[in-house]
């Protein structure tokens, strides 16, 4: 009999950490492949990420509806409670021996919290790190319902131990958002990149580009839209530079972010700025590999652009205390601070 592996996958961010995993899943006979979508992964003001999973061959079992409109701190918490009852009946429907959930966002609660309390075997990947905001909150308490953890560092698994969780069930394997990089083409041109899905100034990728990605903050709920201002409006002294803007992610304060970069957008028609809701992991992969600096808050600009040199300003506390390479500096949300910070002349 197969063993049923189920895979939730609630979030872009998410899809791109465990697309190779899926991949080496779906290759095992003896394994039956279980993917949920659900939460922002569906909506289509984050890009509906679905579609690109299913594009990469994927289908899905179970497609779940469950974030309620608002994006702020009400409407989190009661996401995560819905989330927790579709996901439930989802288990309860299909049965399977492991769950496997990602990192430290409010949906990946949801998952191990239903996973949890109906006896399923949850492995977590990407515990035991240190993080700003709410997620590292989050991230402890997921490793404490988990079953198995596949944490992405060495000082990520001596952590694991410290907090009491058995080494037998501890594999240190890696970052699975490396094999992206690893595995495929990160060459850009403007052939490949001619995709029509951005706004505004159409960037030449054969030129320098800066890279702008910054998420909301939970813990400071309210001042997202100054804060992403403060981030674009250094931008504008970078005037030999094309720069990309990525789209929020649906945490709470997300709202904010979007209105900021909206009526930025509205009032500086004329800068070289492109704004996109969301890449393929293999595109946004081609993206940071290629860019001349990246600057906002992503936890790829820790990960991802480490392991890539790619030179990174991360501004804010939201990866406040994560293992990073050379490449990153910190900088407050204040433009004359961030542009003393750059990286690019």
């Amino acid at each position: 009999m197969k063993r049923k592996i189920c895979v939730v996958v609630a979030s872009r961010a998410n899809y791109g950490r465990v697309k190779y995993l899926l991949k080496a899943l779906k290759k095992m006979d003896h394994i039956e492949l279980q993917i949920i979508v659900g939460a922002s992964m569906l909506l289509d003001r984050f890009g509906k990420a679905v579609e690109i999973l299913k594009n990469d061959g994927f289908v899905p079992v179970r497609s779940l509806y469950y974030i309620i409109e608002g994006e702020n701190l009400n409407t989190q918490a009661k996401s995560t409670g819905f989330g927790i009852i579709e996901l439930s009946t989802a288990f309860e429907e299909l049965r399977p021996d492991i769950v496997v959930t990602v990192a430290d966002r409010f949906e990946t609660m949801a998952t191990a919290i239903a996973s949890t309390y109906m006896n399923i075997p949850l492995a977590h990947i990407q515990g035991g790190e240190i993080s700003g905001n709410i997620d590292e909150r989050v991230r402890h308490s997921i490793t404490k319902l988990a079953d198995m953890h596949f944490p992405s560092t060495e000082q990520s698994r001596l952590r694991l131990i410290k907090m009491g969780e058995d080494p037998k069930y501890i594999f240190n394997f890696g970052c699975p958002a490396m094999d992206i990089l690893k595995n495929d083409d990160l060459i850009i041109n403007n052939q490949i990149m001619n995709l029509g899905i951005g706004t505004g100034y159409q960037i030449d990728w054969t030129k320098p580009y800066i890279l702008l990605s910054q998420h909301p903050v939970t813990t400071s709920f309210g001042d997202g839209r100054y804060q992403i201002e403060e981030s674009l409006n250094a931008l504008k002294s970078f005037e030999d530079y094309q720069v990309v803007v990525l789209w929020p992610n649906i945490d709470a304060g997300s709202d904010d972010v979007a209105k900021g970069i909206r009526i930025f957008k509205e009032k500086n028609t004329h800068l070289s700025f492109q704004y996109i809701k969301n890449f393929s992991p293999g595109i946004y992969a081609k993206v940071l590999s290629n860019a001349a600096c990246l600057l906002g808050n992503s936890s790829s600009f820790i990960r991802e652009a480490s392991y890539l040199g790619v030179p990174a300003v991360i501004v804010g506390d939201r990866q406040r205390g994560r293992e990073h390479g050379e490449n990153v500096v910190y900088s407050n949300y204040n433009r004359d601070e961030i542009k003393e910070n750059h990286v690019v002349e």
